[in-house]
């Protein structure tokens, strides 16, 4: 019998707000929200934007007025829709009207000429060039002059083609909730991801630590391209041949393994497993993948698993767009015959469109084996059965697509029917499209949909997109879907493509439905979940996420006479989640950073041949005794 791993927490942020209590996930259904959750949606965000300021009798706004509920919400509407989701590049990022460059120039002398310049000596190169002549005018300066042609590098500006970009809601700043000097922003974003989901599991912490053997914890996150940015891998690179010098903090700090690194030292305190799995736009699958199979296996019961990009950076971007992968202003307005572009619908996934648009993001969840949930009394979210990554075998080039997502994506529509049958995969299961926004992805995905729902005999598959709202945030993209997901499941409502007029003409749909505006399904029932990742380089990644109401069904009759005393703890721990839930939506979201606290003093862990006990952790971790390979030895 396998432990079935089921989700208790998650948390986050993206374009769309803060994750956990499905407030992203609103965001992207506003229009069909009810005027009180119109209302809450609103009031969260503008607090998340510091917008206003929440108060006994109130909301305080900048200028000093003090505001109601109702206020907040009919004053700041439009600012808070306006700074979500995808839109202009803000200039707190970069500008894209002027961003830096060093352009070069060939400064040619002519026949017997020379040129010259005053400079310090301590500004002198280490090794002087050989066509320099260098004379001393002062104490400190120096003249250099040049008597042949000189390529010169200038401090310049230009228009950046690509404008739009999935950027957090305007205002909200990571490093102003816990003290992240030096840190990149992927970083902050990692610490307020993964305090806001294990947060929202309604229990502190060191109870789920007291519940199993330190060991028994897992870690699984990551990013893709490590931390972009001044503090990261674009200052560091760019230090020198801008006149600067890197840190000591650049190279460490922007390993892609940081997510989890910075989750076990400064979140957790975890001194169980760690892993950081990268696959390209499927990594945050890739780290499900991981968590499932040591949870079903029994050698984890608490996993963390989480990805954080923050790759709004303008030499990433930059990249991306001469890849001709991005959507650029030039393609949008060529799309819809104007001068001026909509960034607000820039990625159009399975519609007429022109590249993806980049996003950043952060996205953790807290998986358990169903056996400690019900101990404990975790609420259950859904249950991950499992991923399937499956490579694309021999290709033209390493950036096109194969044929390795058609085998993922079968294997988990193929391993869901096994669990749940046909008639439920076939009526209440939807498909969380990677929709990426590009040309081929809209053609070849919408393929192998098209082609596995006429293998398991499935007609008008709901298929969603939200990259639509997001853009496309690299390592996280599969945890926004996964998150999304959450939401269907809650609120029975899939977000439709609403950047796209009509579905393109070259995308199979005779067996799928994509929906143009939010599609509800609430009379039906969303139960299933085939979030879908299609990686560059044949990173094909395919998982099973269940409904809370499948979930809890499957566990009932697994732990029958336990099941009403459950049910009993859960209600506490509501409450409890409640109250955080009150806090994080004033703002208030008290992330975990326990930088500078007591370090585990070695000399005081007792370490027998049976088993290790650390100090500060209730269990002891027991040392492998058995022999797996009995019958060889």
């Amino acid at each position: 019998m396998q432990a079935l791993p089921v989700i208790v927490g998650f948390g986050g942020f993206n374009a769309a707000g803060r994750s956990s209590f499905y407030q992203s996930y609103r965001r992207m259904i506003f229009d069909s929200l009810s005027d009180g959750e119109q209302q809450k949606t609103l009031l969260g965000l503008a607090c998340l934007m510091q917008l206003v300021t929440p108060e006994e009798t109130g909301y305080r706004s900048a200028d000093g007025s003090l505001l109601s509920a109702d206020q907040v919400a009919q004053t700041y509407r439009q600012q808070v829709l306006d700074g979500t989701l995808v839109r202009r590049i803000e200039k707190s990022y970069f500008d894209v009207d002027a961003t830096p460059w060093q352009p070069s120039m060939d400064a040619k002398t002519h026949a017997g000429e020379s040129m010259s310049f005053t400079v310090s000596k301590r500004q002198l190169p280490e090794i002087i060039p050989r066509d320099w002549r260098v004379e001393a005018v002062s104490e400190t300066e120096c003249r250099v002059t040049l008597s042949d042609s000189q390529t010169l590098l200038f401090p310049g500006q230009r228009d950046f083609k690509v404008k739009a970009a999935g950027q957090l809601p305007s205002g909200f700043d990571p490093s102003g909730y816990y003290n992240a000097r030096f840190q990149p922003r992927g970083l902050q974003l990692a610490i307020l991801g993964a305090s806001d989901a294990i947060q929202s599991v309604g229990m502190p912490w060191q109870r789920i630590l007291d519940s199993v053997s330190p060991d028994q914890v897992g870690v699984y996150a990551s990013s893709i391209f490590g931390q972009v940015g001044d503090e990261g891998f674009s200052g560091l690179f760019r230090a020198r041949a801008q006149g600067g010098r890197s840190t000591s903090k650049q190279v460490p700090l922007s390993m892609n393994s940081m997510p989890a690194d910075f989750i076990n030292a400064y979140v957790l305190g975890n001194v169980g497993h760690t892993e950081a799995v990268a696959g390209a736009c499927a990594t945050f699958l890739y780290n499900l993948r991981s968590a499932l199979a040591d949870i079903r296996r029994g050698h984890r019961r608490v996993a963390i698993v989480g990805d954080a990009e923050a790759p709004v950076d303008a030499e990433l971007m930059e990249g991306f767009a001469n890849m001709s992968a991005l959507a650029t202003d030039e393609g949008l307005c060529k799309l819809d015959g104007v001068t001026t572009p909509d960034w607000r619908r820039a990625s159009r996934p399975f519609g007429e469109n022109c590249g993806f648009t980049m996003g950043e993001s952060t996205q953790y969840m807290v998986l358990m084996d169903d056996a400690l949930a019900i101990e404990l009394g975790a609420d259950i979210f859904g249950a991950a059965t499992d991923v399937f990554i499956n490579a694309d075998g021999i290709k033209k080039s390493i950036s096109s697509p194969g044929a390795g997502n058609l085998i993922s994506f079968a294997k988990a529509v193929s391993s869901a029917q096994a669990i749940l049958g046909s008639e439920t995969i076939a009526r209440h299961s939807i498909v969380q499209a990677h929709g990426s926004s590009t040309p081929q992805n809209r053609i070849t995905e919408s393929y192998l949909i098209d082609r596995v729902a006429e293998t398991f005999g499935i007609t008008d598959w709901p298929v969603a997109a939200v990259k639509a709202y997001l853009g496309h945030t690299m390592a996280t993209a599969s945890g926004d879907q996964v998150i999304a997901s959450l939401g269907i499941f809650r609120h029975g409502i899939i977000p439709g493509i609403k950047t796209v007029d009509r579905i393109a003409d070259d995308v199979y749909q005779q067996r799928l439905r994509f929906p143009l505006q939010d599609l509800d399904l609430r009379e039906t029932g969303v139960d299933v979940s085939f979030v879908n990742a299609k990686g560059f380089g044949g990173n094909n990644a395919t998982g099973v996420i269940l409904s809370p109401r499948i979930a809890e069904s499957m566990l009932s009759k697994r732990h029958g006479a336990e099941w009403n005393s459950y049910l009993d703890r859960r209600e506490a721990v509501r409450e409890a989640v409640g109250e955080y839930e009150g806090a994080a939506d004033r703002g208030e979201l008290n992330p975990f950073y326990r930088f500078g606290e007591s370090t585990i003093p070695e000399d005081q862990i007792a370490l027998s041949s049976e088993q290790i006990k650390i100090p500060g952790y209730a269990n002891a971790i027991d040392l492998p005794s058995e022999n797996p390979y009995e019958d060889l030895v």
